[in-house]
């Protein structure tokens, strides 16, 4: 530090006596900014839908500070999650591979870690490049290797995948334990109340939703009322932890804090903070700063809470002088929606209002609106053409994009499935994949202006089958939309087009057979 102090000063002296102005020296000094590593910031928000932020047409209400970063920066129109749900999004995410390739779906509480720590992930992949990285909010990846006793450190876990720090809901709102978990341990656990999890047989004394609805803040539907916490009958039943036990209206301060308590700590190296937000999947508690706020009920209110959220974590960005040369992704984890266990009025209250922006479907689904999100891209020091992007663009190419943006060069066999989309990243007029895989209970695939949804012969959950609201898009036969022409997917012109069919499955199956 002190040699660079002193060739600075040096520069300075030698400018002023070549009589070169202050603001040259000021532009010299910018540049030199400009040339160190840039930060990496992924939001990365819960069942959020296409339609869901005012900069996507939402006018019920309004989300200023995520329009802000839309308006400063590239607003994607056919971004992609890589799945319908989140645990197989967050898997493609980290890995750049298809959740499919590890049978990623939709985990209980106390499932094994299903990346594989001996692999590579996102986060190795930035410390290869010097970074400090952090992951901050709710995981639902898995713990441990088949047990976790919650009382001792809980192991494998994000700091084996490549994460410097971690602070954790440790799998989802609504199932327990419900405890944070900051890097290998249960924050504020009380060693003589040792936590104890069951997703096979009700244990310890604390009441149930199905006996006890007068102590609940929203009913829940069977699935979702076994033990309650804080008002909330959960999936699963725990015993124990009772000073660990979180408050969900503190969301919004605890994990935000934590975040920029990590932002503060790198000190001026160069770092990546993965935000995987737990709004606005159920159960939706928002803070009494936000509660009634949205009109829209609990799930509006959410929507709000995400963006004072995010509002922190760039306004802390601002003032530490980083917002300029850190690379932000807004994007959801899979489409929206609306009730999803708990009687919290979402359907009801929303009036007018359309999740979906106009896309058929929503999470589960194989119709697009399953996938298709919104996805802001800012980055002051680095985007060539900011506006609106029409590129086709997946979150599993985050991995390959990334690796590019920082200079990093991966190794035969890392992120297959992962393409390099930088150019789209930073140029609003860059071009997009030319096709791409979507996962939901089946895969379906966009090309062009087709989008295909290969037959479904396998069983689903019973959960699924009770939500009629939701459009899952399986069926035993093929179909194929024109997507140009069709965004609500309609049409089936499968039986039109077979060659299309054919073309397009046998993509599916060569895709499948990549290693």
């Amino acid at each position: 530090m002190t040699n660079k102090l002193l060739i600075s000063g040096l520069i300075t002296m030698l400018l002023s006596a070549c009589g070169v102005e202050k603001t040259n020296q000021v532009n010299i000094q910018d540049t030199a900014l400009k040339e160190k590593k840039p930060n990496v910031v992924i939001f990365y928000v819960d069942d959020l839908g296409y339609g869901d932020l005012s900069s996507y047409g939402m006018t019920a209400a309004k989300t200023p500070n995520v329009d802000a970063l839309a308006k400063e920066g590239i607003r994607f129109t056919d971004a992609h999650s890589s799945a319908a749900t989140c645990t197989p999004s967050r898997y493609s995410l980290l890995t750049g591979q298809y959740a499919f390739r590890n049978n990623a779906a939709i985990l209980p509480g106390d499932a094994p870690l299903i990346i594989d720590h001996t692999k590579p992930t996102l986060p190795k992949m930035f410390k290869r490049a010097g970074y400090k990285t952090a992951v901050v909010g709710k995981w639902h990846l898995g713990l441990g290797d088949g047990f976790v006793d919650w009382n001792k450190a809980v192991k494998p876990g994000p700091l084996e995948l490549g994460f410097d720090y971690s602070f954790l809901m440790p799998a989802t709102g609504d199932r327990v334990p419900t405890v944070y978990l900051e890097n290998h341990h249960v924050v504020n656990l009380n060693p003589n109340d040792p936590i104890t999890i069951s997703y096979e047989k009700r244990i310890g004394e604390r009441p149930v939703g199905t006996e006890s609805p007068e102590l609940l803040k929203q009913k829940a539907d069977l699935q979702h009322s076994a033990t309650i916490v804080n008002g909330i009958s959960r999936i699963g039943w725990m015993a124990g932890g009772k000073k660990a036990e979180w408050k969900d209206e503190d969301f919004p301060f605890v994990f935000t804090n934590k975040a920029i308590d990590f932002i503060q700590s790198v000190k001026g190296q160069p770092f990546m903070l993965f935000f995987p937000f737990h709004d606005i999947h159920v159960p939706r508690v928002p803070h009494k700063l936000f509660a009634g706020k949205s009109g829209m009920g609990p799930r509006g209110d959410a929507i709000l809470q995400m963006d004072w959220m995010t509002g922190r974590i760039v306004d802390e960005l601002k003032k530490q002088g980083l917002y300029e040369n850190t690379l932000i992704i807004f994007s959801s984890d899979n489409g929206p929606v609306m009730d999803d266990g708990y009687a919290d009025m979402a359907e009801e209250m929303r009036g007018d209002h359309d999740p979906a922006g106009g896309y058929r479907g929503g999470k589960y689904s194989a119709y697009e609106a399953g996938t298709r999100v919104p996805m802001i891209v800012t980055y002051p020091n680095g985007i060539k053409n900011k506006g609106d992007s029409s590129a086709l663009i997946s979150h599993i190419d985050l991995y390959k994009s990334l690796a590019q943006f920082i200079g990093v060069e991966l190794a035969q066999g890392e992120a297959i499935d992962s393409e390099n989309m930088l150019p789209a990243l930073l140029d609003a007029k860059a071009k997009g994949r030319q096709d791409m895989l979507e996962e939901s209970f089946t895969l379906s695939l966009r090309s062009g202006k087709w989008k295909y949804i290969a037959p479904f012969t396998g069983t689903t959950p019973n959960w699924l089958a009770n939500k009629t609201a939701i459009e899952n898009g399986l069926k035993t036969s093929p179909q194929l939309f024109d997507i140009s022409t069709d965004r609500q997917e309609q049409v089936n012109l499968a039986a039109e087009y077979p060659e299309v069919v054919e073309r397009l499955q046998q993509r599916i199956e060569t895709i499948k057979k990549m290693h």
